[in-house]
């Protein structure tokens, strides 16, 4: 089997093993550009907001003193109703980013399908 003639970061050759008919590895196929730019982009965006995780932890602390009577249940209803507004601020961002994603990718697949006609997405 063929291997890649492609170049690694360290400037090595690709040890990879290629299809028959290829010379690269997907890894270094220009083809697969945009795929792997897509993959390493959800990669991303899968990683657990650190937000979220220090809200958890702080709802954590805040059950823990008030079972155990450290902390009067007024102020961790205020602590809590503080929180749940964190965490609303967080899902709009998160919202909107999506929103503004999906909405570049409808354009581009547009102006692929239509590249003469108006994009019923622009912003006017």
């Amino acid at each position: 089997m063929a291997r890649c003639q492609g170049i690694k970061q360290d400037g090595g050759r690709c040890t990879a093993s290629v299809p028959e008919g290829s010379q690269w590895c997907f890894n270094h196929d220009p083809a697969h550009a945009g795929e792997r730019k897509r993959n390493a982009a959800r990669a991303g965006k899968s990683r657990p907001n650190r937000e979220i995780l220090d809200i958890k932890v702080l709802l954590g602390d805040l059950t823990e003193r008030v079972l155990e009577g450290d902390l009067p249940t007024s102020v961790a209803a205020v602590a809590n109703q503080l929180i749940n507004t964190r965490l609303r601020a967080i899902e709009t961002e998160r919202r909107v980013k999506e929103t503004e994603e999906l909405e570049e990718r409808i354009e581009r697949i547009e102006a692929k399908t239509n590249p003469k006609g108006a994009n019923r997405w622009q912003r006017r």
